[in-house]
């Protein structure tokens, strides 16, 4: 009989154990909705494309085209994988089918003052973590895995961490810290007796996801929903505000790939001016008890 779809699928997703943990779920799902409709103990060599194709048409009317076709990227990628590392292996892959039309929504951006509403119902320690958001349009992993040794004071720069590579492996970026940003996680670092910038207090160990605490400070802020990401959207549309060319806000999203860690430290220089930009203007940061900490500058930009 050969290699089974089973077989086929348990490798693969050993391998892809590599990747970030929710990427994992979703290949594990898409195997799990394709096991719904093929025996796993079928041969690998009784997929074809008309029977992908017919899988997928179901999946976009379960779920949605959009639903349809990350599954097609995920069994087609692993399909690959398996005519690279597996001897013998069909190298016809039948999942590569047509895609299915999307209405996808887009990302809801919030206006800058319901960045504002959300801020000041948080306190200390949570409107340093939006700041930081704010002030590096960063990911949301990125800043919840941030360690202390991620902080290069002496050059005023922060590392970011990230999966988003083709491959799934671990690398960084430098980004410029604002004035703002450099006195607080000084100030913070200070204080703090972890190796995380930001801990999660119950745990000790880094935040796996707050979307329930973005949706209860939103509700309490009075403002509609919107979540870590979207604050990546909002520096760059505050920056766009602000006349920053489009090519420095792809530097600071960091949307392409630098090749070398030399080529990336020269356009700190660039980054940093405008990154500045979120700096200057008059919030208070807080502590629980509603004591002021300290007053710093930042600007908004109407």
């Amino acid at each position: 009989m050969g290699f089974t779809l089973a077989e086929w699928a348990e490798e693969y997703l050993s391998y892809a154990k590599k990747f970030t943990s929710k990427t994992y779920k979703e290949k594990c799902f898409t195997f799990r909705k394709f096991f719904e409709r093929f025996d796993p103990m079928l041969s690998v060599t009784a997929i074809d494309r008309g029977l992908a194709l017919k899988h997928f048409q179901g999946q976009s009317q379960e779920r949605s085209g959009h639903g349809a076709n990350k599954q097609r990227k995920n069994l087609l990628a692993a399909w690959n994988w398996g005519i690279k590392y597996i001897n013998g292996f069909p190298t016809l892959n039948p999942f590569l089918t047509d895609k299915f039309p999307e209405e996808r929504k887009p990302t809801y951006v919030p206006a800058e003052k319901d960045f504002w509403k959300v801020f000041d119902v948080v306190e200390d320690d949570d409107q340093v973590m939006l700041l930081v958001y704010l002030h590096t349009a960063a990911r949301r992993g990125e800043i919840f895995r941030l360690g202390w040794d991620d902080v290069d004071f002496g050059n005023s720069r922060v590392r970011l961490w990230t999966r988003k590579r083709e491959g799934g492996t671990m690398e960084y970026d430098w980004i410029p810290l604002t004035d703002t940003l450099y006195n607080l996680l000084l100030e913070r670092k200070q204080q703090s007796s972890s190796q995380w910038v930001f801990p999660n207090p119950e745990t000790g160990t880094p935040y796996i996801d707050r979307k329930r605490w973005m949706g209860s400070i939103c509700r309490r802020a009075g403002v509609k929903q919107f979540g870590f990401h979207a604050i990546r959207h909002l520096t760059a549309s505050i920056l766009a505000q602000a006349g920053t060319s489009s090519i420095v806000i792809q530097g600071i999203l960091r949307h392409k790939k630098v090749s070398t860690t030399e080529k990336y430290l020269h356009r700190l220089s660039d980054l940093r001016p405008a990154l500045q930009v979120l700096s200057g203007g008059g919030k208070t940061l807080k502590k629980p008890s509603g004591e002021k900490v300290r007053n710093f500058e930042l600007k908004t930009i109407n």
